[in-house]
């Protein structure tokens, strides 16, 4: 990335229309040696700075009905940036909103309804607090008990990707009773943990109220797709939904697939998100946005940020969508 910027590439070689961002943690820095989310948070003074810096680059900041517009018409000479925001996270009010709102930017909220309900499970929090300060950990894993003793710093980040890689494969019934255990074992209040963490009805009551924030569905639950059956699929698509249309009063077009890889949805999900009448629905798979209906709405990609990387210039070297392949034509669900 940093020939294609020195290089110059990414200005002779712009790709696409545009790119979706897709941000999920903004709090200040913390001081903790054990901060394993360290990779999907970043700080408000960095969106303060990539927001000021998109300008200077001459984007245009668009919402996510705009950023489809452009994808299905003829490409047009600026292109466009869409910030979208994943999850129900207390600090989008707290620390991204006053950034964002000073800027009058639009940007886009999926949000998985249990989680302003009281309801929703954060197991990555409860994870996360019990490696960060236990020296040895039990669970039961596959149904046997196991042992992991994490005295280094490099212990805890390791057990940390095996086990939120594990819990995240799991489905529902195994997943919260693995999370409950785990609360249970080291003390950790995991309703109040998770409630805490989260949005409430009246941070959204008042994120309604601006007419540059678009709210999307992310399901009730936030569970990865491919672990559940069609009919609970559909259900999650359309209960998460009918819950946010309920509570702000607007129509959602919009939808977001719960993490977003390849391997939390299939084929099949893209066919649910269209049929349940979504304009769109992101994933995580990165990409650039193609113009005259060459990206799908139904898989989106998006560009994921590593709040790890503080270089603006890496960021305009991706955007420009040096680094990725070209997007092949892709016919809709329907086509």
């Amino acid at each position: 990335m940093e020939l294609a910027y020195f290089s110059g590439a990414f200005r002779l070689r712009q790709q696409g229309a545009g790119a979706i961002l897709r941000f999920e943690r903004i709090r200040p820095a913390g001081s903790a040696r054990f901060q394993p989310p360290r990779a999907r948070e970043i700080t408000p003074g960095f969106l303060d700075r990539t927001i000021a810096a998109l300008k200077r680059w001459n984007y245009d900041i668009v919402g996510i009905d705009e950023a489809c517009r452009r994808a299905a018409a003829p490409s047009e000479r600026r292109r466009f940036v869409c910030l979208t925001f994943d999850g129900a996270g207390k600090d989008l009010v707290s620390h991204a909103y006053p950034v964002l709102a000073r800027h009058r930017v639009p940007f886009t909220l999926y949000l998985p309804t249990a989680f302003p309900d009281g309801l929703g499970v954060a197991w990555w929090l409860v994870l996360e607090q019990v490696i960060a300060r236990e020296g040895r950990i039990s669970l039961m894993i596959d149904g046997r008990e196991r042992h992991f003793d994490v005295p280094r710093l490099a212990d805890k980040y390791e057990l940390f990707e095996f086990l939120s890689g594990w819990m995240r494969k799991l489905p529902p019934a195994e997943l919260s009773y693995a999370v409950n255990d785990l609360g249970t074992r080291y003390s950790v209040d995991v309703a109040e943990l998770s409630r805490g963490a989260a949005l409430d009805w009246d941070d959204l009551a008042k994120l309604a109220a601006d007419p540059n924030v678009t709210f999307g569905s992310a399901t009730v639950n936030y569970p990865a797709l491919s672990n559940l059956g069609d009919a609970d699929a559909r259900r999650e698509m359309a209960m998460g939904q009918a819950v946010v249309e309920s509570a702000i009063g607007q129509p959602v077009r919009h939808f977001a697939f719960p993490f977003g890889d390849r391997d939390s949805f299939r084929r099949v999900h893209v066919v649910m998100a269209e049929e349940a009448g979504f304009a769109s629905a992101v994933s995580t798979i990165p990409g650039i946005v193609e113009a005259q209906g060459r990206t799908n709405l139904h898989v989106l990609p998006r560009i994921a940020w590593d709040g790890r990387v503080r270089s603006l210039r890496m960021m305009r070297v991706l955007l420009s969508g040096v680094m990725f392949a070209p997007v092949k034509p892709t016919r809709s669900a329907s086509g």
